[in-house]
């Protein structure tokens, strides 16, 4: 059985480092815990689950902590979390058949980041990450914000899912970070322009970030999926300038990087069905409905785009158009997706209250 250590950078976190330490305490043969400048009682909770706790002067640079931690690992494997993570239960499980695999020699393993959840728990936004990882291949973090892991070798893409559980409210401290680097002068690589982007996106600075979204872009550089992704939000923000016009050149740009997704077509969707074109609308969401799922994708999914959300859409654009037997169709796959959704529900009433000869007549 492969032995784990299990890395961390906390700061000010009591409220969340023992639950999440309390999911995977269990799993793992050894605890590091990198604390960047904890003033509560951080230090104390981690110390009760056994963990060795190494302090380590903040310096604005996410990659240099998460190094300093993997390099205070001495198991066979290092696998990371943030302190508002957790392991569900059947992840647990998983884990645990992963560690006593006979053939494991992966250099790398991914695992779902599920980022938020319906109210039955189950994913609605996720992406893959890579968490588990050889030491012995010294894979280093890179960026001082929204660092990633560089990875490469054997890989395994695992069904063991890691779950966010974010308490603390999103702050200013990243966006703080990227505007004293830009203050400096510092040119910044493609994949921290496109992360400057979304901290302004996030804070509601929309020109700005429309503006920093379009350098990204015509850099031609960066992630595939960063790349569409900066497509999507900047549509966001010209939506929220009320620029129409530019909002769906922004859309429309996302289709010279890959094939259409389904989250692609759904914001089509709406974008039509906002300017009451029913029909081009009905195009773009019955899309959705037709593509085949990416095995396996790193990029951010919206699982509710590749099931539900479409066939709401067209119940709803048939029922404008008068076409009130699909319109029922698709309530009903939607229904068959997300029963309880208050919208389904809503639909399910209306159905009700009209009659068998209502259908038949279409």
């Amino acid at each position: 059985m492969i032995t784990v250590s299990l890395c961390m950078i906390v700061r000010d976190e009591e409220e969340t480092l023992g639950r999440c330490l309390s999911t995977v305490c269990d799993l793992v043969d050894e605890i590091i815990i990198a604390d960047t400048g904890s003033v509560d009682r951080t230090k104390e909770v981690a110390a009760s689950f056994g963990a060795r706790v190494f302090d380590f002067k903040w310096m604005d640079h996410f990659a240099a902590a998460r190094n300093f931690a993997f390099e205070k690992a001495s198991m066979s494997y290092i696998f990371w979390l943030d302190a508002d993570d957790v392991l569900e239960e059947v992840d647990r499980f998983r884990f645990q058949k992963l560690k006593e695999r006979q053939d494991f020699d992966f250099d790398y393993v991914s695992m779902p980041y599920h980022l938020t959840l319906d109210e039955k728990g189950q994913p609605v936004h996720y992406q893959r990450r890579n968490r588990l990882v050889k030491r012995q291949c010294k894979f280093m973090w890179h960026g001082a914000v929204h660092e990633y892991l560089a990875v490469g070798g054997n890989g395994l893409h695992s069904d063991i899912a890691v779950t966010h559980r974010k308490i603390k409210p999103y702050s200013y401290r990243n966006l703080q970070i990227y505007l004293k680097c830009k203050a400096r002068g510092e040119v910044f690589e493609p994949r921290d322009q496109y992360y400057f982007a979304n901290e302004l996106y996030d804070h509601g600075r929309n020109e700005e970030a429309v503006e920093q979204y379009q350098i990204f872009l015509d850099s031609g550089l960066g992630w595939i999926e960063d790349q569409i992704a900066a497509c999507y939000k900047q549509a966001v923000c010209y939506a929220r300038l009320n620029q129409p016009d530019k909002q769906i050149q922004s859309l429309v740009r996302s289709l010279a990087y890959d094939a259409p997704r389904a989250e692609l077509c759904c914001k089509l969707g709406a974008f039509f069905a906002d300017k009451q074109d029913f029909q081009k609308a009905i195009y773009w969401y019955r899309q959705a409905t037709m593509l085949e799922r990416p095995q396996d994708a790193m990029g951010m999914t919206d699982e509710s785009a590749w099931t539900w959300l479409p066939h709401l859409q067209l119940c709803y654009c048939y029922d404008r158009i008068g076409d009130i037997s699909k319109s029922k169709i698709h309530h009903d796959m939607a229904k068959m997706y997300n029963p309880t959704h208050p919208s389904v529900l809503y639909n399910e009433a209306y159905f009700a209250g009209r009659s068998e000869q209502q259908f038949s007549a279409q």
